[in-house]
């Protein structure tokens, strides 16, 4: 008795540790949330470049000027300035690439890593043969966008890290059609679109009506989910809190995008673009990419908290039962 007793000791302690070594690491989750804050920071970075029409500032790449750090005068402040900022977010996914082969247990979150760290590699890529090839349409329109798509790969990196992500959760019962996580799905891919349409638009391959037409579009597949979450998921608070956050940041987008084309619209016979105009359209791309991230982690907890997903159980970090 006394044996059998010991054993079931030993037993609840290895199961005990192993929990506890599963259990997310909180400076891990600190620094890729690091990350990803960095990331929208460099979104922002971007934006000014193109917003300054400082994409040319500095003609050669990855030195600027033959150098690395020239006089940060006129357009190089913000040219030179976004690729310290860019240099910066390397060298953070690097870290946290390492970290995550090095500590975390699941593999997926391995790959995940190797993948972010492979598409800011390929992000500063896109932005050499920008400047190399004086800011060709297609990849200045593909920096942008793979911009986007990163932020949401860093975002999700903070999420998966989160010990809120393997936290019991109250399951949706969701037996409306179309189902909640695919709501949330398509106004994510719908915003991603918009966010398409907006850097064709910056960059003068598209007219402003795609973008305008999409934007209802967009605005009624986020309404629907404000609606939807607030009627019926009372019990899930925080995908509420995100939809209507969500839902705000797209009412403010729409304002954004309207002052920044009537203020373009005013300064068209300018030289050099103004300081409102800059400002406005930088604060209008800013808050497509929190609209698309926010929408991105909605999506995620949505198919987290949906009981009728089967593969929601492989994301989780509890460990696999051996066979008896």
């Amino acid at each position: 008795m006394a044996h059998r007793q010991a054993v079931a000791s030993q037993k609840t302690f290895a199961q005990g540790s192993e929990r506890e070594f599963l259990l997310p690491s909180a400076s891990l989750h600190r620094f890729a949330t690091l990350t990803a804050v960095s990331t929208f920071f460099l979104i922002i970075a971007g934006a000014l470049v193109v917003g300054n029409e400082a994409g040319l500032a500095v003609p050669d790449w990855p030195l600027s000027f033959g150098t690395w750090m020239p006089p940060m005068e006129g357009g190089v402040f913000y040219e030179h300035g976004h690729r310290m900022v860019a240099t910066t977010v390397g060298a953070l996914t690097t870290v946290l690439a390492l970290w995550l082969w090095r500590r975390e247990s699941r593999r997926w979150m391995k790959r995940l890593g190797w993948i972010a760290l492979a598409a800011v590699v390929v992000q500063g890529v896109l932005g050499g043969i920008t400047v190399l090839y004086r800011l060709p349409a297609p990849v200045s329109i593909t920096h942008a966008c793979l911009a986007q798509l990163f932020f949401c790969l860093t975002v999700s990196l903070a999420l998966f890290t989160s010990r809120s992500w393997d936290a019991p959760l109250e399951p949706i019962e969701d037996q409306d059609s179309p189902a909640f996580r695919h709501l949330c799905a398509a106004a994510t891919l719908g915003i991603f679109l918009q966010l398409i349409f907006g850097a064709a638009l910056r960059h003068g391959v598209l007219n402003i009506v795609p973008h305008l037409v999409w934007a209802f579009a967009v605005s009624g597949l986020v309404g629907w989910v404000a609606v939807r979450a607030m009627t019926r998921l009372p019990e899930q608070k925080p995908l509420q809190l995100l939809a209507l956050t969500l839902g705000i940041l797209v009412i403010l987008q729409l304002a954004l995008g309207g002052v920044s084309y009537l203020v373009r619209r005013t300064q068209e016979n300018f030289s050099q673009p103004e300081f409102p105009v800059v400002w406005i359209t930088t604060a209008h791309v800013a808050t497509g990419a929190l609209a698309l991230g926010t929408s991105w982690v909605l999506t995620l907890l949505a198919f987290r908290r949906s009981r009728s997903l089967q593969t929601v159980a492989s994301l989780r970090r509890t460990p696999q039962k051996s066979p008896a």
